[in-house]
Order: C-alpha cells, then sequence, then structure tokens
C-alpha cells in the first residue's frame, strides 16, 4: 500500500469525496477538479492514494463546500462547519444505502413508538433491535429519525429522514442550529438557550414554519435526550 494511503487527510479526503457525491454537490472526479483547480487524474491520484492533496487544494475545498478543516485532520467528526445548511441527501429509494457493512445509523420509522416513558437512546438491548444503515462520509453512531409534519419547512420537509448524533448531558449547544429534543415526545426545532445566573435552564424551540406555529419554552429537567441533526435524507421509499 502507498505511504500517501496511510495519510489521514488523504482518507478523510476520500469520505468527504464520497459524501459529496452522495450530497449530488459533485458529479465525479472532474468536477471536483475544476472547484480546486487542478486536474482529473490528480484527484484519482489522490482517492487512489498515489500523492497528497495539497494545502492549496484543501483551502479551495473548505471554501467551496463548508468544509470543517477538523475533520480533514480527525479532530472532528462533524463533516460541515458549524452553522452551514443542513446537508440534503437526496435518494430515490432508501434501499440504496441499506447495503453497507458497517451500519453505524440506527433507523427509527416511527417517533411515536417512542413517544412518552420508552424514549431512552441509551438502551443498548432496546437500540439493536432498530434497522442499521450507513451514508458514505457520516461516521460515528447515529441515529435517522423520520419527519411528520410541516413545522419544519422548507428546512426539513414531512417524511424526511433526519440523521443526528446523540450529545453527551453538558455538550455545548448553538443557537438557531437545529436538534431533535426528546420529551415525552420527539420534536425537531431551533433552539435557543434560556440561561438564568449564567445556567442553562431550559430551551425555546422555534419551528421554520413559524406562520403557523409558534415558539415555545421547556425547562432543561424535561429533556431527556438531544440530537445534533447532521444531514438529512430526502426522496426515498420504504422498499
Amino acid at each position: 500500500m502507498s505511504k500517501f494511503s496511510n495519510s489521514i487527510v488523504n482518507q478523510q479526503f476520500r469520505k468527504v469525496y464520497d459524501f459529496l457525491i452522495s450530497l449530488k454537490r459533485i458529479r465525479g472526479k472532474s468536477e471536483l477538479a475544476e472547484y480546486l483547480d487542478t486536474y482529473n487524474h490528480v484527484i484519482n491520484d489522490i482517492l487512489k492514494g498515489k500523492r497528497n492533496v495539497t494545502v492549496e487544494q484543501l483551502n479551495k475545498l473548505f471554501s467551496a463546500f463548508d468544509i470543517n478543516a477538523n475533520y480533514l485532520f480527525g479532530l472532528s467528526e462533524d463533516l460541515f462547519l458549524e452553522g452551514a445548511e443542513i446537508p440534503e441527501v437526496s435518494l430515490p429509494y432508501l434501499r440504496e444505502i441499506k447495503k453497507s457493512a458497517k451500519r453505524n445509523i440506527r433507523l427509527i420509522e416511527d417517533v411515536r413508538a417512542f413517544a412518552g416513558d420508552s424514549i431512552d437512546l441509551t438502551d443498548t438491548q432496546a437500540m439493536q433491535n432498530l434497522y442499521r444503515f450507513s451514508i458514505p462520509g457520516l461516521e460515528g453512531d447515529l441515529f435517522a429519525i423520520e419527519i411528520e409534519g410541516d413545522s419544519m419547512t422548507p428546512t426539513i420537509t414531512s417524511t424526511d429522514l433526519i440523521v443526528c448524533e446523540l450529545l453527551e448531558k453538558d455538550a455545548p449547544l448553538r443557537d438557531n442550529q437545529v436538534y431533535v429534543i426528546m420529551t415525552d415526545t420527539v420534536v425537531a426545532k431551533r433552539i435557543q438557550q434560556i440561561r438564568e445566573d449564567n445556567q442553562l435552564v431550559g430551551l425555546r424551540l422555534i419551528s421554520d414554519n413559524d406562520k403557523v406555529y409558534k415558539p415555545y419554552s421547556i425547562d432543561l429537567e424535561e429533556i431527556r435526550h438531544i440530537l445534533k441533526v447532521k444531514c438529512r435524507v430526502t426522496g426515498y421509499g420504504m422498499g
């Protein structure tokens, strides 16, 4: 194996390439080469581990696609910069992404089944029964949740899947970003943190379809889980 294949940056570059393809942000190596001001054979050599990606090429990649530099250096699992729009994976059928050996994403098809006292994503035994799949470029232990309703239209539409990362209890949050909030119900909302004496005491939950759905607040003690939205999968069908 070429020494270039062992480079963490080259390994992560290949994952970024696969994910950009799945997002339909690029159509192939030639189009990526245009963005990076290089040639098709250069991109091909990088992907095959025959040469290193250059700093100049990385800077153009970061600029063109809002890629998180820390992801390329293996310092973060977030492929896109914080605050970038939610990436959209457009797939005609979910079965196109089911055929993967890794299968690091657990699929929650009916959030209503997780309502009430049954919501516990840390219950290892219960989670084993969920269907698992993967999407190129999405690493870590993730959940895919089917969205019902139009409260987050147009950012997230009914029947979309949103792929999320379960956050630790004290993980930092970012105002005006989209999260899945699990209380006795499951909702996807933008959040604003509510603080008293510099302590987080609750969240204000905001719908993008704000002409129909008004903001409301919940206490921190009501929240069982918070998940960070990584991307949405749209245009799928079960089969």
